[in-house]
């Protein structure tokens, strides 16, 4: 598996050290109340343009209070597995007790992890999927995450992201959230970004892409196939 430079310690320190990881854990009971009333009908959309079948392997990055998990392991059924990361341990001990509820703990298998090395095997995913996350890496590490994404994936593998966007003067508030990100960035964790822009370097050719409001926030919701490299 290739490490892309990456150091395993290095990076373990770096996600234990992460202020974002500090964040999601202090949040992570409170995060349903706080976000997911407002996040969950972008998130559903974007599991319904993925469309998970039946004895598929899905990975999520970023799997949260565990909601997308539970839904992806009900598409895939008994047959299928859903496998997820996240770096906040507050994070993973909701998402495991919300998974258990559901009784679909015996085909999920939640971690810690680093989704710029993710520690599976290629082409070992029919899908991938990741809500509200990719907008919190540095535009440095998207490219790294989504290679290691492309890497994982079967030649018929498919990427959902759900995502907040931002177009060239898509809107004034994606503007303001922008600034507010630069200059606050330990309360505005996240900022939006261009999602087909990240996408098609990366090698993914966009299927379909819709998009909706949050807060008057745009939200883009795309589902993409793994395609050939630098196209």
């Amino acid at each position: 598996m290739p490490n892309d430079g990456i150091n395993m310690a290095d990076a373990a320190h770096e996600i234990d050290t992460n202020p974002t990881k500090s964040f999601y854990d202090r949040i992570s009971k409170a995060y349903d109340l706080i976000a997911d009333s407002s996040e969950h009908t972008a998130r559903e959309k974007g599991l319904e343009l993925l469309a998970a079948a039946p004895g598929q392997k899905v990975l999520e990055i970023g799997f949260g209070t565990g909601h997308s998990a539970v839904a992806l392991a009900k598409a895939v059924g008994a047959a299928g597995r859903v496998y997820g990361i996240d770096i906040s341990a507050g994070m993973l001990a909701v998402a495991r007790r919300h998974i258990a509820e559901e009784g679909v703990a015996d085909r999920v298998e939640l971690s810690l992890g680093d989704a710029r090395q993710l520690a599976f095997a290629d082409g070992h995913f029919d899908g991938v999927f990741t809500s509200f996350t990719l907008e919190l890496f540095d535009d440095a590490d998207i490219p790294r995450v989504l290679a290691e994404v492309r890497r994982v994936l079967r030649p018929a593998g498919r990427l959902g992201v759900v995502a907040m966007s931002r177009v060239k003067n898509e809107n004034v508030m994606t503007d303001i959230y922008v600034w507010l990100h630069r200059h606050f960035p330990h309360f505005v964790d996240c900022r939006p970004i261009d999602v087909a822009a990240w996408l098609k370097p990366a090698g993914f050719t966009i299927d379909r892409q819709e998009k909706m409001a949050i807060w008057s926030l745009p939200v883009a919701m795309a589902v993409a196939s793994k395609g050939h490299a630098g196209t």
